[in-house]
């Protein structure tokens, strides 16, 4: 019996002793494990927060996906437009479009009839090579029904060196190339009249042809030929009278190359500034506003007078 109370004092104290041996670990078990579970309690929210960035990502990529899809909905222009400078002015505007919703498709050619036959069409939206007396000049003779949707730029029609550089040394039989189309025979006349080369019938203006030829004292000889031939035939020929677009395919400067050009403040330089040209009825189009606009805009015409030098004159 007494060793049995014994037994049960020492089983007592050790688990008394036990006790406080834990009480001590326990102690600094409860401080180590509050920690940790702080630490296991901010591990979801230091995940997150990769989860959250990865939203927001996700929401920013989506609002410039919509963005993007509600630009991209306003649709296509079609050009049809002269390589020089024609396309490389529209080449410049499609960044500025593209900004808008537009998407520009510009298709190059070569002459000056098949872009107004494609607009006529339907085929084009619009397109881009012309001034307006030639525009006028082509609905008359053809039946088309182009019209004006605005005033982009002009260029100054110059005289340009072939085999002689001085108008003064032109002698008996020297050949002057010129265009042969109505509007720019009479313009690249006018200004070898302007030049003392010859003498036109009073009031033919835009509508002179070399049967108004009514005095030629160095009796020089009048080559026709399509516009874009002109430029080809430059060093068989003593001279050759061009669009600006053609000289500058050519490699001519105006400023630089030309013994004789028309002045920025002429009748001619006005009258014959480059439109974009729709078909009639299509000249408030949406499409067609905002392609004048971007055209006629201060980076644009930055461009133009930064790149031409002086063969393309943004028209106010």
């Amino acid at each position: 019996m007494k060793k049995k109370f014994i037994a049960g004092i020492l089983t007592a104290a050790l688990a008394v002793g036990a006790l406080t041996g834990c009480g001590g670990s326990g102690e600094s078990a409860a401080e180590t494990t509050a920690p940790a579970q702080e630490e296991a309690a901010a591990e979801p929210e230091a995940a997150a927060e990769p989860e959250a960035e990865a939203d927001a990502a996700e929401t920013e990529a989506a609002a410039e996906t919509e963005e993007t899809a509600e630009v991209e909905s306003k649709g296509t222009i079609t050009v049809a437009a002269s390589p020089t400078p024609h396309a490389e002015i529209l080449e410049q505007a499609k960044p500025i479009l593209a900004e808008q919703g537009w998407d520009l498709e510009v298709t190059e050619f070569e002459d000056y009839v098949q872009p107004n036959m494609v607009v006529e069409s339907g085929e084009f939206d619009a397109n881009y090579f012309q001034h307006i007396p030639y525009l006028e000049s082509f609905n008359e003779e053809q039946g088309t029904h182009l019209v004006n949707a605005g005033g982009i730029h002009y260029e100054p029609f110059g005289i340009y060196p072939g085999t002689k550089s001085d108008l003064s040394t032109l002698e008996s039989g020297d050949v002057i190339a010129v265009p042969n189309d109505t509007t720019n025979e009479a313009r690249a006349l006018l200004l070898l009249q302007d030049n003392g080369i010859l003498t036109l019938k009073d009031g033919v203006g835009l509508e002179a042809t070399v049967r108004d030829i009514v005095d030629n004292p160095y009796e020089v000889e009048i080559q026709e030929l399509e516009a874009a031939q002109v430029p080809r035939v430059k060093d068989e020929v003593a001279f050759a009278v061009m669009n600006g677009n053609y000289a500058m395919e050519a490699g001519f400067s105006v400023s630089k190359d030309a013994v004789a050009y028309e002045q920025s403040d002429s009748e001619a330089a006005q009258t014959y500034v480059n439109v974009i040209a729709v078909k009639e009825g299509n000249e408030n189009n949406e499409g067609i506003k905002a392609l004048v606009d971007v055209l006629k805009s201060d980076a644009i015409k930055d461009y133009i007078n930064s790149t031409y030098d002086g063969g393309v004159i943004p028209f106010e």
